[in-house]
């Protein structure tokens, strides 16, 4: 017994000192490494849609602030958007969009939790800054949760929920990793929002490297949507690829199985809308000298699976790039929506808008 106090008052104040020194460490990497900062993009639109009594608007798309950093093997993110109003009630008022902690000791494996970007498409988790032409695609909005058709509120890509992913096999000369893995259970609710039924929604993807510049992926999604005491199904699969070298390109088609709930004006919420949607895109984009960047991209959503209720856009873009954190974006849009056309309203016209990007 006298041998085990002895050994007990040894190895106590070693770990004690351990624990002190994990503590500054920890304190050190808070103080050291975080990162403030934030974007701004303002918009200036113009359309020549008849019958739209707003042909000309102007608005700030986004304004964020961000913390983010890394302590001891814990990488963390706290990200506020603060644009919109408090009294709008689609999900635009100023909010929390991430907010989330990783665990990055493993290239291999990676443990994340918190609210962030679902593991969905290629395109969801590029920063707005990277898009390409305009702003995220209609398959990104309609089918990945920003504006989705479901009737969640706006959650720009996001869900709470806890992921695991990760890189493995090196290849090549320079040791880029062939594979990258994600799969994640989230509530299925969106942003800022508790979960209300003990489904979760599994959303994962696996992503093949061939060559560093170049990957191509396969996404699926399996849960629901509970809203107003109304469920529907939320089951989707996603095919992409993604090359970004001396050109930059992206190509995804998405498939969606699962109705809507709408509301109406009164508050009565229904289940409506078709069982089937579906949406893809095509882009490139070519730099042209230090500074400029020109873009073309052919996107479309079908709400019904069907050609009647397609919307296609047709879009061409110019960036010019001051400097890394300041640039000017001009998109030429020509829209065909289908389902207007059938409505009876003019579903054939022309978009123009110039964005304004600054980030600090």
């Amino acid at each position: 017994m006298k041998k085990i106090f002895l050994f007990l008052a040894f190895l106590l104040p070693q770990i004690v000192a351990a624990q002190q020194n994990v503590a500054e460490k920890a304190l050190q990497d808070l103080k050291q490494n975080t990162r403030l900062g934030g974007y701004v993009i303002g918009q200036a639109t113009v359309n020549d849609q008849r019958g739209n009594d707003v042909q000309a608007d102007g608005s700030l798309r986004l304004v964020r602030v961000s913390a983010s950093g890394k302590v001891l093997d814990f990488g963390y993110m706290l990200q506020l958007q603060v644009n919109g109003s408090s009294s709008n009630k689609n999900g635009n008022e100023p909010r929390i969009v991430d907010a989330w902690v990783e665990w990055q000791r493993l290239d291999f494996l990676r443990v994340k939790f918190g609210q962030f970007k679902r593991a969905f498409t290629f395109e969801n988790p590029i920063h707005p800054w990277e898009t390409g032409p305009g702003s995220y695609s209609q398959l990104t909005t309609r089918l990945a949760g920003f504006s989705d058709r479901v009737g969640e509120h706006s959650s720009n890509g996001r869900d709470f929920g806890l992921q695991l992913q990760g890189d493995f096999l090196p290849v090549a000369q320079d040791r880029h990793p062939l594979f990258h893995y994600q799969i994640g259970a989230y509530n299925g609710q969106g942003i800022n929002r508790g979960d209300r039924n003990t489904r979760k929604d599994i959303i994962g993807g696996i992503a093949v490297r061939p060559v560093k510049e170049l990957q191509v992926g396969l996404f699926g999604w399996d849960g629901d949507f509970v809203k107003d005491g109304l469920k529907v199904d939320r089951k989707r699969w996603a095919v992409g690829a993604m090359y970004d070298g001396c050109i930059s390109a992206r190509a995804e088609y998405a498939h969606s199985v699962g109705r809507k709930i709408t509301t109406a004006a009164d508050g009565t919420s229904t289940i409506s809308g078709a069982d089937r949607a579906d949406a893809w895109y095509a882009m490139v984009g070519v730099p042209v000298g230090e500074k400029v960047k020109l873009w073309a991209k052919y996107d479309v959503y079908r709400d019904a699976k069907e050609w009647n209720t397609a919307r296609s856009l047709y879009i061409l873009t110019a960036d010019y790039n001051f400097t890394k954190n300041l640039k000017l974006q001009l998109n030429l849009t020509r829209v065909n929506d289908r389902a207007l056309n059938h409505a009876g309203q003019d579903g054939d016209y022309n978009m123009a808008d110039l964005q304004a990007y600054f980030r600090f």
